[in-house]
């Protein structure tokens, strides 16, 4: 298999505290541009790794923008400390990935009681009056998987599902579409393993161990996720008793259309960081203008399969995710 790269620029956050952005006007722009911050969930998700890249190359588009990222390290701690600390440190505007939801409701809110302009992405966070949010649909992008599942999945077929963290927006909604469209329409298949991994390669490597020792063959890995689909077939992939187990993941990472690729992963989604970022830039910069002063918008969800992988491939060897 071919590598594929993901990193990120983590920034340290300055420990001297600055006058925070008031009142409800636009940013009012200083002779360096806007200052912007990004909270990225974590650096060790593939996905979250790979957004983060393509905030810092479209923030570079904009010549008024400077962007600096900080990495949530899939902790809710450590992330609310982070939008504590760029509220303080005066920046115009605070574009949030949440790692949870609802436990990042409430600093998001405290963004904007300070005046700074707001966005959540990749989840939203839904109800917060005065946030904006660019993001994907995650039902969609569950369904398209599931509609194929119908046909794809054998009779009686034994599954497992890889849940995403608990009460994540992300994840409740895909795991939603997966009941509603495939699960209801095929009462025949056995669900042997069910369980959250947390988007976590490693949890779902675990949790794939223990399944396979206690239900042996597994006909389909249902997975809420690629890092998750793809720590799944890392337990199995020397083991022929599973060349025709299918898997499903979401966000159409490099490794994931590697994965398809190769025969091992049957079908993504693709979740565009390059469309997210690019969105992202565009709704801060309108924001941050005046040009809007709301906006909640979302990217196409495109499914990835054997029939089209290879041009997703070749879109990751063009931006260096993929190298020979």
């Amino acid at each position: 298999m071919k590598k594929f790269l993901a990193s990120i620029l983590v920034m340290a956050m300055a420990a001297t505290a600055l006058t925070g952005c008031g009142g409800s006007e636009p940013a009012a722009e200083s002779g360096d541009g806007y200052k912007v911050a990004y909270i990225a969930r974590a650096q060790s998700d593939s996905f979250a790794a790979w957004l983060a890249n393509e905030m810092i190359r479209a923030a570079g588009e904009y010549e008024d923008i400077t962007l600096d990222v900080f990495d949530g390290q899939a902790d809710d701690a450590k992330e609310n400390a982070a939008i504590e600390n760029a509220i303080a440190n005066g920046y115009d505007a605070i574009i949030v990935q949440p790692n949870n939801g609802e436990a990042q409701r409430p600093y998001v809110e405290q963004v904007v009681a300070a005046g700074i302009v707001a966005i959540t992405t990749n989840s939203r966070i839904a109800g917060i009056e005065g946030a904006s949010s660019v993001d994907a649909d995650p039902y969609v992008q569950a369904q398209v998987n599931a509609e194929k599942a119908i046909e794809q999945v054998p009779e009686g077929a034994k599954v497992v599902v890889l849940r995403g963290p608990s009460g994540n927006f992300h994840a409740d909604e895909r795991l939603k579409a997966w009941n509603e469209v495939f699960f209801a329409a095929r009462p025949d298949v056995q669900i042997v393993g069910d369980d959250y991994a947390n988007w976590n390669k490693d949890e779902a490597m675990t949790l794939m161990e223990d399944w396979t020792l206690a239900h042996g063959k597994i006909d389909a890995v249902i997975s809420m996720n690629d890092n998750m689909a793809a720590g799944a077939l890392e337990v199995v992939k020397d083991n022929p008793e599973f060349d025709d187990m299918l898997a499903y993941g979401v966000d159409g990472t490099a490794e994931a259309c590697l994965l398809i690729q190769d025969g091992l992963m049957t079908s993504t989604c693709l979740q565009s960081a390059i469309d997210l970022a690019d969105l992202n830039m565009a709704t801060v910069h309108k924001l941050l203008t005046g040009e809007e002063t709301q906006i909640d918008t979302d990217i196409d969800a495109v499914l990835i399969n054997a029939d089209n992988v290879a041009e997703y491939v070749e879109m990751y060897k063009a931006n260096g995710q993929i190298t020979e």
